[in-house]
């Protein structure tokens, strides 16, 4: 299920398309399983079903979910939106590269950042 933070000053349904796209994305929803409908999570986060919607509306428009009239809501099996997924992560990584970089920080120190990252991944 997705978390909510009424402190973020993202907009709910940003978190809430935030949240199942990163679930989708990690594996933690698999290709072909039903999300649960607008109404069900909309009780389940006590927020409006539009919200809900609008989330659903996006992931659907980016190639995350697909709707199947009468039957809800499923996870698509294609890689289209696993593949913007990695896109906007390479674009966050070149711009806090590129940041690191402006504020003096050596290349082999970021070399050794990414050697670090890599052993605690296997």
């Amino acid at each position: 299920m997705v978390h909510l933070d009424y402190r973020d000053a993202r907009p709910i349904y940003t978190q809430i398309f935030d949240g199942l796209r990163e679930q989708i994305s990690t594996g933690v929803l698999l290709p072909g399983e039903k999300l649960p409908s607008v109404r069900e999570m909309a009780a389940s986060l006590a927020i409006n079903p539009n919200t809900i919607q609008r989330a659903y509306r996006q992931l659907e428009s980016e190639g995350w979910i697909a709707t199947v009239p009468g039957k809800g809501c499923f996870v698509c099996g294609n890689d289209l939106g696993q593949q913007r997924e990695i896109q906007r992560w390479y674009n966050t990584f070149d711009e806090a590269t590129a940041s690191l970089i402006a504020l003096g920080v050596l290349r082999q120190t970021l070399v050794e950042r990414l050697q670090e990252g890599e052993k605690k991944t296997c």
